[in-house]
């Protein structure tokens, strides 16, 4: 088990946001936490402290008016830590190598192979063999209907017919490097962890998974730590004091490392 730092920014701030409160018409969003200092000033705080794969991930739509702006930021994080982040938020095939040479470990890719409620195997394929399996992260985040969790797309605003199991892990493992799933319905809310999803991703066994979502205290650590086997890396956002929260920053990464 490894902690995963963030850096999300929004309309060109490194923010911390309810999840399900996005949207790209205005540029809204519910926020938990608007920070002062801009974003590679967090990856060198993280460098420091040795946490690489943490993520950046722009949360303005390419094309829309804070997109640039929240851009500049996401290439100053990894221009400060080279090798040291994943970036996300609107990659594709024709910026992912971009994003690369100016320093991101690997891209994070949702929308982009999800498309139109489907996964778009060629696209993946695609991409995969442009900038290879190493640099690919698959955000497989999700939400719950009727029992079962199916991945979600544009801003986690939309279903796709794809469910989150260990068959769906084990097919797009050969194209990615890692996985990133945020618990949709729980993300930034600090009100504990979606335990059956964090079982099912604790009993895969394959390549590395980070999970987001619902952490608000230390004892929901426990808890992902005990339902998700000590397998799976996580990641923490608003329920941080870095980020106005209560959760103490170097207590969590000593936990996590324990």
């Amino acid at each position: 088990m490894e902690f995963r730092p963030c850096i999300d920014i929004h309309n060109g701030k490194v923010k911390q946001i309810v999840g399900g409160t996005l949207r790209d018409q205005g540029n809204e969003a519910k926020e938990n936490f608007v920070s002062e200092q801009d974003a590679a000033f967090y990856a060198r705080f993280y460098q420091r402290d040795g946490l690489r794969g943490g993520h950046v991930i722009l949360l303005n739509k390419e094309g829309t008016p804070y997109y640039e702006k929240s851009k500049q930021q996401a290439l100053s994080a990894l221009g400060a830590w080279p090798g040291g982040l994943q970036v996300g938020g609107g990659i594709h095939e024709d910026n992912a190598e971009e994003f690369l040479q100016a320093g991101a470990s690997q891209v994070i890719v949702t929308s982009y192979v999800f498309r139109e409620g489907k996964i778009d195997w060629e696209r993946l394929k695609k991409l995969c063999a442009r900038i290879g399996k190493e640099h690919l992260v698959l955000d497989l985040s999700c939400r719950k209907r009727e029992g079962v969790y199916y991945i979600v797309t544009d801003r986690w605003q939309k279903f796709t017919d794809v469910q989150v199991t260990e068959q769906t892990l084990f097919e797009f493992s050969s194209y990615c490097s890692e996985f990133l799933v945020h618990a949709v319905d729980v993300e930034g809310k600090r009100q504990g962890i979606e335990k059956p999803l964090v079982k099912l991703l604790g009993a895969w066994e394959g390549i590395p998974v980070t999970y987001a979502g619902g952490i608000g205290s230390f004892d929901d650590l426990r808890l992902l730590k005990k339902w998700g086997q000590n397998r799976l890396h996580v990641t923490i956002g608003s329920a941080l004091d870095l980020f106005g929260g209560t959760m103490n920053y170097q207590e969590v990464v000593k936990f996590v490392a324990e």
